[in-house]
């Protein structure tokens, strides 16, 4: 056997990993630095009551990015109305933003079933002033709504209807 591998190994500390003195300091090896004070996060967006969010965030969204392509004379407004279904009688009231443009010949419903972004949501398109013949589950498979994934999806199923560019 070596000289050195006679010796015994003192521990090393994590930090700097020079050998720990515990005999000359004793009081050096139990401090241990406080962790460092966590910042708090802003609250999201999505975390505002459901009216503020919609109305403050959501709505001027959709404005500015449908206006964004091309849609010039777009009217949005966010009201609990009745379900307007054809064939469908008696359907409750829940929270909706409707998107009216070309002179009302073109219609989007956007149904917020619960007070609440997370919750159930339905998409209906009326063409020529008509009412909707159904209703369309609206991203239920998304875990966490946010509102860039609200305005991508309304803006996603309008492009599928070919109503924002041509194809």
């Amino acid at each position: 056997m070596t000289e050195a591998s006679k010796t015994p190994k003192t521990p090393k500390t994590a930090a700097s990993g020079d050998v720990a003195d515990t005999k000359a300091d004793p009081a050096a090896a139990e401090t241990t630095e406080a962790p460092a004070a966590k910042k708090e996060k802003a609250p999201a967006l999505e975390d505002k009551p459901f009216a503020d969010f919609i109305q403050q965030d959501f709505v001027p969204a959709i404005q500015s990015g449908l206006s964004a392509q091309g849609l010039a004379d777009l009217k949005l407004e966010f009201a609990k109305a009745p379900v307007t279904i054809s064939g469908v009688p008696n359907v409750p009231d829940c929270w909706q933003i409707v998107g009216k443009w070309k002179n009302n010949t073109r219609q989007f419903n956007l149904y917020f079933f619960a007070e609440n972004i997370q919750g159930q949501r339905g998409f209906s398109c009326i063409s020529n002033g008509g009412t909707a013949s159904s209703i369309e589950s609206f991203l239920i498979d998304e875990r966490k709504m946010t509102l860039d994934l609200l305005l991508f999806g309304l803006t996603k199923r309008l492009n599928a209807q070919k109503w924002l560019l041509p194809n």
